[in-house]
């Protein structure tokens, strides 16, 4: 990290720090700085009253109750707080398609709640985590990740005189989260039978440690208003079913309502205002020559990707995963 991106001696808030991120962010700066201070910030009490077993109550973490929807609840855990990192979210895609009330509130007001409070309480910068179903979105979880974004970045327009500011990381499927489908082929692998929804579809794939990374870059390098993009490698879903159960059938059940057979992490308009500045791509942004302007135009596509994870790399990735979780 730069020296503008040291932890040392401030308070970060984390909210939805009870999930796969949360808890790996969390790690990584417990880990790595013995004088900052964490307030995870979430609704479920029985995740938090594990988190908190996980990490042997380590003092410099706090536990606050509540959710990014109620607005009072959320300015009252931001007080004296320098850094937030927003990765609170309903993220399921089925779940949200059928409750689209239920994700507008959460992962549009919930965004909009962190920007007024945000602001409010004078924290410094603010880094909130996006998604590539955000670009083009075909279903409602995508759609409210793309207000989201704008939400933020925009938010920057409304500080005035303080020194708030504001960006978004936006990354593709994290390997092994609440929800990946790693999971799901490790339970089919006693039957046999693989189910992929098609074959022909690919992914982006990005480790929890990546995810952290772009988020501390993000607050290493932000002058408010990017979106940060990560170069990272995609996958074929038949290659990762193939790495987990090579003589396993697969078996093809067809697309869901709101998926897409491949993910786009930057579209040709965007990569018109996109700065490669080595491991990402900065969309945006207050502050002009920031890294190398790119020609534009490009489309930054899963299966149009210069980077491809084999069959035997994937199975190497997917060991490392199950040893960590024993």
């Amino acid at each position: 990290m730069t020296e503008t991106a040291t932890t040392s001696g401030r308070q970060i808030l984390v909210t939805g720090g009870t999930g796969s991120f949360g808890r790996a962010f969390v790690r990584r700066m417990l880990g790595s700085d013995p004088s900052c201070v964490i307030r995870v910030f979430s609704r479920d009490e029985l995740k938090q009253f594990e988190m908190e077993r996980e990490f042997h109550r380590d003092p410099r973490l706090r536990f606050f109750l509540g959710d990014v929807r109620d607005r009072d609840r959320l300015g009252r855990a931001m007080q004296g707080v320098d850094w937030v990192v927003h990765a609170a979210a309903l993220k399921h895609v089925p779940l949200c398609e059928y409750n689209p009330a239920e994700a507008i509130k959460t992962n549009i007001i919930g965004a909009q709640n962190v920007v007024d409070c945000a602001i409010d309480a004078g924290v410094e910068r603010t880094v909130g985590l996006s998604t590539d179903k955000a670009v083009n979105p075909v279903n409602l979880y995508g759609a409210t990740k793309l207000c989201a974004e704008k939400v933020l970045v925009h938010g920057n327009a409304y500080v005035g005189p303080r020194s708030s500011r504001f960006a978004m990381v936006r990354y593709g499927n994290v390997v092994g989260s609440r929800g990946s489908v790693i999971p799901l082929f490790l339970r089919q692998v006693p039957s046999g039978v693989l189910t992929v929804t098609d074959e022909r579809m690919s992914r982006f794939w990005i480790s929890l440690d990546q995810a952290v990374d772009l988020v501390l870059d993000a607050f290493a390098t932000m002058a408010g208003g990017e979106i940060f993009v990560p170069k990272i490698p995609s996958m074929r879903i038949t290659d990762l079913a193939r790495a987990i159960a090579p003589e396993a059938m697969i078996k093809e059940i067809g697309i869901r309502p709101g998926e897409k057979l491949h993910e786009v992490l930057l579209t040709a308009e965007e990569s018109r205002d996109a700065r490669d500045v080595g491991p990402h791509y900065v969309v945006g942004g207050q502050v002009p020559g920031l890294g190398t302007p790119g020609e534009g135009g490009f489309v930054y596509a899963s299966h149009t990707n210069t980077q491809w994870l084999s069959v035997d790399r994937l199975a190497e990735l997917v060991q490392e995963l199950e040893s960590r979780a024993a």
